[in-house]
């Protein structure tokens, strides 16, 4: 009887791999992921970026642990998540690991963003150039200063409030980022849920109220700052 040959080539991610990584695209599945997970995701996906820019081959998981941190059985857990990825003693592909993550964030296709509110900090985000690298487009922005609309930061064109729903429709985007102002926070917010933008990046230090479908990060760099004195004492 003929045995299967069975291969070491670590480049190799089989369909029964790449199983898991479907599934996990389900809202049940998804949601059973921890958030430190899927952000330290984020940062497996970056080292394998400069590693594959460097013409790196193949990388371990103690590798990619040492870059970040924390331990290789960290690494091996995370990804379990997620399928089998690797060969036991030979390592993992760099380049096949970085597609997979890629898919897995959802960055292997064009993450179409767009900014409202661009003041100093709206505007910092539209000049900021590194998106691209992740595949992050800022598309547009908007504001209700007549000064700033029709005018472009970064390559970032700002338009009026009033076209707000009508652009985010008609620019399929994914995302929106908030840098608006607290008392308008929700009032934004509930505009952006009804054109059907299911992603809201909130750096308004309010808690914003959405429907269970669509969701928000929130990046609050006061508390960040808060929480790292707390560590210096």
């Amino acid at each position: 009887m003929e045995k299967k040959q069975r291969t070491n080539d670590p480049t190799v991610v089989s369909s029964s791999n790449l199983e898991p990584l479907r599934k996990a695209t389900r809202v049940k599945d998804i949601e059973r992921i921890p958030k430190k997970v899927v952000k330290r995701l984020s940062l497996y996906a970056r080292e394998l970026r400069t590693l594959e820019m460097n013409n790196v081959a193949t990388v371990s998981s103690q590798t990619l642990a040492d870059s970040l941190g924390i331990t290789s059985a960290q690494v091996r857990k995370d990804l379990a998540f997620f399928g089998q990825f690797g060969v036991p003693g030979v390592g993992y592909s760099v380049r096949d690991l970085a597609t997979s993550l890629q898919r897995i964030l959802g960055t292997d296709r064009e993450v179409r963003v767009a900014i409202i509110g661009a003041g100093n900090l709206g505007s910092a985000l539209m000049s900021y150039g590194g998106f691209a690298r992740h595949g992050v487009r800022i598309v547009f922005a908007f504001d209700t200063d007549i000064h700033k609309i029709g005018t472009e930061r970064g390559g970032v064109w700002i338009f009026s409030m009033d076209t707000l729903e009508e652009r985010l429709r008609a620019g399929g985007i994914d995302i929106v980022i908030l840098t608006v102002p607290a008392a308008v926070a929700q009032q934004v917010a509930d505009r952006v849920v009804a054109a059907g933008v299911a992603g809201i990046l909130n750096f308004v230090p309010v808690h914003l109220k959405v429907p269970p479908h669509v969701r928000v990060q929130y990046v609050d760099l006061a508390i960040e700052i808060e929480s790292l004195s707390y560590y210096l004492r």
